[in-house]
């Protein structure tokens, strides 16, 4: 079992929790995740490692309720235990000096591109951060990331925080301004990645997508995670999670994904009704 160190909600129904994993804390690298299970019958989650502390043998996860599961993590308090922790698990970004780099995050991704863009900035790449949310209490990570941002740009759907509008139209907007980009760094929503790779793809600018495909194990072996990426099946949680986004079938992934859509809200209702 897994203490909790350090619980904290920040955001709309997003909690912060520093848990106890000592050996994961040793080994992760930056865009790598792990899968937790929470209680005996609880559903297995892929959750990307946003931070970690080899000395203290901790590592950080941000985790969004968007279920009964998650919402059952985020009753969990400071000294309680997560029952199974796997990982880590997927490999570890690709990442290398190559000029100037925008690394574009949504909502709870933004998790996710925090340690690749620090990594993409320790590698000597000048960085361009944009982080979109649907308004600003869903805002996390910005203190974070303009310590390793060289350029910051926040885009709220409603204009409550930052720039109104999407992460697309301020990635449209640097392009247009003529910055040479190098690469580009999406996670967030299927449909949020499937936008950006079809821009850069009409200026051929190199775009990696890190794929949040429905996931059981983890390791290859149940083929729930498995994706089309340059006409070809991969399976997200060992070939992946990152892919280039100019060669997946997001409306396949985007299908996928919801194929259990209409289960996941009544378990949920039925699971707040009850509390």
């Amino acid at each position: 079992m897994y203490q909790i160190l350090e619980h904290k909600t920040i955001g709309q129904n997003i909690h912060k929790m520093v848990i106890k994993a000592p050996l994961i804390a040793r080994e992760a690298k930056p865009g790598q995740f792990v899968v937790i299970r929470s209680y005996e019958n609880g559903e297995r989650i892929p959750i990307t490692i946003c931070e970690k502390d080899p000395q203290m043998g901790s590592i950080t996860l941000y985790i969004q309720e968007v279920g009964k599961s998650t919402a059952k993590i985020g009753l969990l308090k400071k000294g309680d235990h997560i029952l199974d922790i796997a990982g880590p698990l997927g490999n570890p970004a690709e990442i290398k000096k190559v000029g100037t780099v925008v690394t574009i995050g949504g909502g709870v991704g933004c998790a996710i591109t925090y340690p690749e863009t620090r990594a993409y900035k320790e590698a000597g790449n000048y960085l361009i951060g944009i982080m979109g949310f649907r308004n600003v209490s869903f805002k996390i990570l910005e203190d974070e990331m303009k310590k390793v941002c060289d350029e910051l740009y926040i885009t709220t759907d409603d204009g409550s925080y930052g720039q109104k509008g999407f992460v697309s139209d301020k990635l449209k907007e640097i392009i247009s301004s003529g910055e040479k980009i190098d690469e580009v760094l999406v996670i967030g929503p299927a449909i949020m990645m499937k936008v950006i790779s079809d821009i850069t793809r009409e200026y051929k600018i190199k775009t990696i997508a890190s794929l949040n495909s429905i996931m059981v194990d983890g390791t290859g072996m149940c083929g729930a995670c498995r994706v089309e990426v340059g006409g070809k099946t991969k399976f997200a949680c060992v070939d992946g999670p990152e892919f280039d986004a100019h060669e997946v079938n997001f409306s396949l992934l985007m299908k996928r994904a919801s194929m259990y859509s209409e289960e996941e809200r009544l378990s949920y209702e039925k699971f707040k009704n009850e509390r």
